[in-house]
């Protein structure tokens, strides 16, 4: 049998779900709503780190584009951090002369960094 402080910290999870409701500007009760949970429930698992069910857990990372990754997996095997994932899907939404300004962008911060780094 499992000792009862070998489970998973949860909290650091709760709090980033927190933070990606809030930037896309849900309520819990509108979170709760479209997953079928209480928002009760939802403030637990953001505010004290409650284990949520399987299946809550991959509609809350899904709907809020939170990347698990980054709490289960060493640093040294991340995919793609949260920040990234939601920046992508708003990417997902851009024209392609939207596209033109974020490559500039891209290429403003590169070009930044080299001479930071001279």
């Amino acid at each position: 049998m499992r000792k009862k402080e070998d489970k998973y910290d949860f909290r650091a999870l709760g709090l980033a779900i927190k933070e990606a409701r809030k930037k896309q500007g849900l309520t819990r009760e509108q979170v709760g709503a479209i997953i079928e949970i209480d928002p009760r429930y939802l403030t637990n698992i953001e505010n004290k780190g409650q284990h949520p069910s399987l299946q809550v857990l991959y509609d809350l990372v899904s709907l809020l584009n939170v990347s698990v990754d980054e709490f289960f997996l060493a640093s040294d095997n991340l995919a793609k951090s949260s920040r990234r994932r939601q920046l992508e899907s708003k990417i997902d939404n851009f024209t392609d002369a939207d596209l033109v300004i974020m490559e500039s962008v891209a290429d403003g911060i590169v070009k930044y960094k080299e001479l930071e780094e001279k």
